[in-house]
């Protein structure tokens, strides 16, 4: 496996905060994707007190090359005490700003799409001032089970494209490159008033330009928010990583997608779809939206 290079290293953590927010994730019993994916900045969130919440899971029906979550083709059901659950962690965590994400669910004829609202409506019970992102799958192109979830009102839909077309067949084998951009194009058509968000993964074997055209493609489709990170490999049976891009790449594009008017742009080798995602609260006080 290539040395990686100064850049991404990360600092220990402060592992009586990290043991806090552990013991409440062991005791409701919930996943998060910080421990599922191997997420390195997973410290650096449980010391801050936050976390990516998992639902559904942890096993997931697809098998992408660059993932270490497991795979799984037929997953166990879902289980009904999960929303209460989350909502009891956000509640114990006094999270300002969650995120909530899934596994794919292909197994379900709307890819989990009810138990998201499920668990933003008991969230919004419990934690009424809690903001909510969900980081959603593509379900399938199932349109009325995205607008389900819209019509919970979560404040972000977050729908990574994670690549440039040309690496979809490798890396995303079971994604589709157009439908993501359907998912976010629609979700500003079905609900305005929602923040839309994606991210991508680099160091894949892209150029400037193939990255330059995703973020080109995704402000043709008016999304909002978007995050850009560095690729690294889980284990040697994932994709290998084809390159270390530098800070000053990362930066270079942050400020070409703030020129094409994303209205926030995290760009930086350790960003991840969730990384510092409490900022959008932020940028809704400076956005401001009215729901409908």
């Amino acid at each position: 496996m290539t040395v990686k290079p100064d850049w991404l290293r990360v600092k220990a953590p402060q592992w009586e905060r990290v043991g806090n927010v552990k013991e409440i994730l062991r005791d409701l019993a919930l996943n998060t994707v910080c421990e599922e994916a191997s997420c390195p900045n997973i410290g650096e969130c449980f010391n801050a007190g936050t976390a990516t919440f998992l639902i559904m899971g942890p096993a997931c029906t697809r098998a992408c090359p660059y993932c270490d979550i497991d795979f799984e083709k037929k997953p166990k059901p879902l289980d009904p005490t999960e929303p209460a659950r989350l909502a009891e962690a956000v509640r114990r965590m006094k999270l300002n700003h969650v995120v909530i994400t899934s596994v794919n669910r292909d197994d379900l004829p709307d890819g989990g799409a009810l138990q998201f609202v499920k668990c933003i409506e008991a969230i919004r019970t419990i934690s009424p001032q809690t903001t909510i992102e969900v980081l959603i799958p593509d379900l399938c192109g199932n349109w009325q089970a995205l607008e389900l979830i819209l019509q919970a009102q979560p404040e972000v839909l977050n729908h990574n494209t994670e690549t440039i077309p040309r690496l979809y067949r490798r890396v995303r084998p079971q994604g589709n490159y157009e439908r993501s951009l359907e998912l976010l194009q629609r979700s500003r058509q079905i609900a305005p008033w929602v923040y839309t968000k994606s991210g991508i993964m680099v160091g894949l074997g892209e150029s400037d330009e193939e990255v330059r055209q995703v973020m080109r493609d995704l402000r043709v489709v008016d999304c909002n928010i978007l995050t850009i990170g560095q690729y690294l490999q889980p284990s040697q049976k994932h994709l290998q990583v084809n390159d270390f891009i530098t800070p000053e790449q990362f930066a270079a594009w942050r400020a070409f997608g703030e020129e094409l008017g994303f209205l926030q742009v995290v760009s930086s080798p350790l960003t991840r779809s969730s990384y510092h995602a409490e900022q959008v609260r932020q940028l809704m006080e400076r956005n401001p939206r009215v729901r409908e």
